[in-house]
């Protein structure tokens, strides 16, 4: 898996990075699933964070989350990036 961070808006601050690294480390079952995790974080009035997962299969999974804080909308994008790489890979697994 490679992650790519880009931060629009804002200079991401190396305490933010490394909260990011640590909450990536919750989905790191699907390391071998995924070929690349692409995160946009856009910051105006809020924090948007946009995520695109590209499963091995040629599947494709689009997460998006957004508040006024950074480490509560990093969690609320990572609680929807987890559920939906569990429901991809037990999709996967059910046509096997």
């Amino acid at each position: 898996m490679t992650p790519s961070i880009n931060a629009i808006g804002f200079t991401l601050g190396e305490k933010q990075s490394e909260m990011i690294n640590t909450k990536l480390k919750r989905i790191a079952y699907a390391e071998d699933l995924i070929v690349d995790l692409l995160i946009k974080i856009k910051h105006d009035k809020d924090f948007s964070f946009e995520t695109t997962i590209n499963f091995k299969w040629g599947a494709t999974a689009h997460v998006e989350a957004t508040d006024d804080d950074f480490a509560p909308g990093l969690n609320k994008m990572m609680d929807v990036l987890d559920m939906k790489i569990k429901k991809e890979k037990d999709k996967v697994q059910e046509k096997k």
